[in-house]
């Protein structure tokens, strides 16, 4: 036994200092859920509401307000433009109820497609933004401080767009928002679920949703409040995002696991003995940290690929035919599973109902697969989870494509469409935690932003699948629930497997299950 592995007790015996990974010092020491962890997770999962707010904002700012021809006749959208060419329209309800960019900017009749463009612009922005904090989060910036650079972002930006002087300007200002906010539920995420023990992560992570959820509900209550003027609806849902950074984030810790690849094992176990501490336990003195490629002796193993490095990229992912395999369904499955959730809930929000209780009604009817997943995800595990929902919602989308007419068969088709984003909801939210699972820590936000890229790949395609009329969305929603499904078959089980910090400690993990 090496000096470096000896330590002196009270009465000068040698004892050997016991070496352990994350996951087991939760696990047997810290606590997997505690006080401490329910603290931090809910301060750190608040920012899903910041999402919300930034994501879901332009429904009531990019909102139609109804025409009515000068001679009457009340209407909305582009099909009052032709009737009204002899007369001329005006705004239903008068120019001050108007306020939105529709009516500002004039994005009506032939200018209506801007509308849409600014929306895709907005989701553009994610995909770019998702890739770069993805990175920047596995390596020198960490989740902390990629959390603390978005929401900073998120609040100028937004703040900015309130003080858009044209349509181009407010299309860029979205394109620069939505670069920051597609990073802040990825971050929130992975900051919020690391530092909870193996048994505890996958209720825990599917609870993180939960506050996206009510941020949309809380949204639909600031814009009814905000209603004359969009600009401050702008101005209200950004200042939270700088008063998080002020207020909640110096109270939040670093991820030990983070602080672990990254060579810093002191700051990492200073975490674990503060969790442990707010949780009213103790870490013995001897219990050290390591990396799920170390020995006992702090040794990266044999066939260790690069034990040394302290960060990882979307190009080490790639290296490795594990993670290659993993993420290319993984990119694949969350692609789909975006256009059926993004799909499905856009022809619900089209309903020709209030738009402010719609908008609450549709965020508080995702609540029940959040807690369904959340109580059967430790039973059944992710993968037959996934398949299970995926399928669900693919099985009833295909049989709202088959059902036609009008009055009550309007309603099964209905009914078709809510039970299947009731499926893809679950299904939707449960991939952050299973794909957060098949990677190890030092790639894995890397990975998490490329599938996030491909969720917001979907969100843009979603609306021109609803474009195409009443019955084909729903077969092509269908399709794509069937097919994502099938594929989940193909990724392994991640129940109650360890988190692994390295690729080695990966790939040595691999080479054991399947021996």
């Amino acid at each position: 036994m090496s000096s470096a592995e000896a330590l002196l007790d009270g009465g000068g015996a040698a004892r050997r200092r016991v070496r352990v990974s994350v996951d087991d010092a939760l696990a047997r020491h810290a606590g997997e859920f505690g006080r401490w962890q329910l603290r931090h997770f809910v301060l750190v999962s608040s920012a899903w509401l910041l999402e919300a707010l930034h994501t879901m904002v332009v429904i009531f700012a990019d909102r139609q307000p109804a025409m009515v021809c000068a001679a009457g006749d009340v209407g909305g959208g582009d099909r009052r433009c032709d009737p009204c060419a002899a007369t001329g329209w005006e705004w239903a309800d008068g120019p001050a109820s108007a306020s939105s960019t529709v009516s500002e900017f004039g994005l009506v009749c032939g200018e209506r497609y801007k509308v849409g463009l600014v929306q895709a612009i907005f989701f553009a922005g994610c995909m770019i933004g998702a890739g770069v904090f993805g990175h920047l989060s596995d390596s020198f910036l960490g989740r902390k401080g990629s959390l603390q650079v978005v929401c900073v972002l998120n609040g100028v930006f937004g703040i900015l767009t309130a003080l858009s002087p044209n349509y181009w300007a407010y299309a860029a200002l979205r394109l620069l928002t939505g670069f920051s906010a597609g990073s802040v539920g990825l971050c929130s995420f992975v900051l919020a679920t690391e530092p909870v023990g193996p048994s505890r992560r996958g209720a825990a992570g599917m609870s993180t949703f939960y506050f996206f959820s009510g941020g949309i509900a809380a949204l639909a209550g600031i814009a009814a409040m905000f209603q004359s003027s969009w600009r401050m609806l702008y101005v209200v849902t950004s200042v939270p995002s700088i008063v998080f950074v002020v207020a909640v984030l110096p109270f939040v810790s670093e991820s030990p696991r983070w602080f672990l690849v990254r060579r810093r094992a002191d700051d990492a176990m200073r975490v674990i003995r503060a969790i442990a501490h707010g949780n009213g336990r103790t870490v013995p003195d001897d219990v050290t940290l390591k990396l799920d490629d170390e020995g006992d002796d702090g040794v990266g193993g044999d066939n260790s690929v690069d034990s040394s490095s302290s960060s990882g990229s979307i190009i080490d992912v790639f290296r490795s035919r594990t993670t290659r395999f993993r993420l290319v369904l993984s990119v694949v499955i969350n692609l789909l599973a975006s256009v059926v959730y993004y799909g499905l809930s856009l022809n619900v929000v089209n309903l020709k109902t209030n738009l402010y209780v719609s908008v609450v009604v549709n965020s508080l009817a995702e609540l029940p697969a959040y807690l369904l997943t959340a109580l059967l995800l430790d039973h059944l595990g992710r993968k037959p989870l996934a398949i299970g929902t995926m399928l669900l919602s693919g099985v009833f989308c295909s049989a709202g494509s088959l059902v036609a007419g009008a009055g009550a068969m309007r309603v099964l088709r209905l009914a078709c469409g809510v039970v299947g984003i009731f499926g893809m909801a679950a299904t939707y939210n449960l991939l952050f935690i299973y794909t957060a699972e098949l990677f190890p820590t030092v790639v894995r936000n890397a990975a998490l932003g490329c599938t996030s890229q491909a969720s917001q790949m979907g969100a843009i395609l979603a609306p021109l699948v609803v474009l195409l009329g009443e019955r084909v969305p729903f077969a092509l929603f269908g399709v794509s629930g069937l097919v994502g499904g099938m594929l989940v078959f193909c990724l392994p089980e991640t129940k109650n497997k360890p988190m692994y910090d390295t690729m080695a400690g990966l790939e040595e993990g691999e080479k054991i299950l399947l021996k």
